[in-house]
């Protein structure tokens, strides 16, 4: 069984992804978040462009080994909303953890 993804899970993701180097290409993000999610490139590139259109993600293109490579980086409004959606997630969690795993603050 795989829970349902959310779109903001998986822009908070992304982010985090493209913010842990100081840029990367579409296909290392994809397969990134794909290492974690289940999800298909198909969904990940129009996630990619929309951050991009939003303000979130800066991009630029390079040749790499004779081809087209489009590289990534999170602008800083892309960073205040990754710090926005990391501060919720650790809420979050901490309220699943409480009735998933009975967890209530470190104590059982």
């Amino acid at each position: 069984m795989a829970f349902t993804i959310s779109s903001a899970l998986l822009d908070a993701v992304v982010l985090s992804c493209v913010a842990s180097t100081e840029e990367t290409y579409g296909y290392k993000i994809t397969q990134d978040v794909r290492g974690v999610m289940d999800v298909s490139e198909s969904t990940l590139y129009p996630v990619l462009r929309r951050l991009q259109k939003d303000g979130y993600l800066e991009t630029y293109d390079a040749e790499f080994q004779g081809r087209n490579r489009r590289y990534y980086k999170v602008t800083s409004n892309g960073m205040i909303l990754l710090d926005q959606y990391r501060n919720e997630w650790i809420d979050y969690k901490k309220n699943i953890d409480k009735i998933l795993l009975g967890e209530d603050g470190g104590n059982k």
